[in-house]
């Protein structure tokens, strides 16, 4: 099904482009229904979890096993992860991935086997639900248009790290409209060297034809998501500046999508 949003335009031949139609609208509507109330009724289950245990880490697993599984088995053909087993999940990695859709959070959250922290933007603070559980579940979030927020967020990113914990961000810093992957932004990194961790790039590629960024229209098909090598940041070898470690990582992503990181 390829639910996009289609807009009216007019054509060189004065024609119209046409509309979706309505069978298709009602069935997205019912799709983004289901949508907030699934994540609706885990958000609360994995709260009250939470609140029984005071253990972060169960609810972020219940992400993992329940609620990323509910929203991408319908949404999608074929869940295709590579690399996770040759990772060493008991140490601590800066998880760096290129961005296509909102959907990429369940897919890492799916292919990470460890509990899995992000780098929110501050607006999901003020999203109902969704808020309650990134801040109850320790996610780390970034205010865009604050500069004088970024030294706070980069040494709580360190200590997370220096803690033992899997964190991911978007380096490109928004969702990529048509697939290109964006020049990674230096700051995150500069976490992982004041950690001592690894940089550990991933490649995501079929999300944005899932569900792109023009509206909520879930068109069921494969995405595949890669791991690639660890980046040490200590010892010899080890990359200590974050321009050249943001390069590193960029480069790697690249090159996973070019050889075998993409769907057919």
């Amino acid at each position: 099904m390829d639910g996009q949003f289609v807009k009216m335009e007019t054509l060189d031949t004065g024609r119209a482009a046409p509309r979706r139609p309505l069978w298709r609208k009602a069935w997205n509507l019912l799709q983004f229904a289901f949508t907030l109330v699934w994540t609706a009724g885990c958000i609360l289950l994995a709260i009250i979890v939470l609140k029984l245990t005071g253990d972060a880490r169960r609810p972020l697993r219940m992400a993992s096993k329940l609620w990323a599984p509910g929203l991408l088995g319908p949404a999608t053909t074929r869940f295709d992860v590579q690399g996770a087993d040759a990772i060493d999940w008991s140490r601590p990695h800066l998880i760096v991935s290129n961005h296509q859709s909102v959907i990429d959070i369940c897919s890492l959250f799916m292919a990470v086997p460890v509990p899995l922290r992000f780098l929110l933007k501050q607006e999901m603070t003020r999203m109902p639900f969704v808020g309650w559980y990134a801040k109850s579940t320790g996610m780390l979030f970034i205010d865009r248009d604050n500069p004088r927020a970024a030294p706070a967020m980069l040494k709580a990113a360190a200590a997370m790290l220096s803690e033992g914990w899997q964190l991911c961000v978007f380096p490109e810093g928004t969702r990529s409209r048509d697939g290109t992957v964006a020049e990674f932004k230096a700051g995150p990194f500069e976490s992982a060297i004041r950690a001592g961790v690894e940089v550990l790039p991933v490649s995501l590629d079929g999300a944005r034809q899932v569900l792109p960024s023009d509206g909520f229209a879930v068109n069921p098909g494969p995405i595949k998501l890669r791991f690639g090598t660890p980046i040490a940041t200590t010892g010899e070898g080890g990359i200590r500046d974050r321009n050249a470690l943001a390069q590193a990582a960029h480069a790697q992503v690249l090159a996973l999508l070019e050889n075998g990181g993409r769907v057919g």
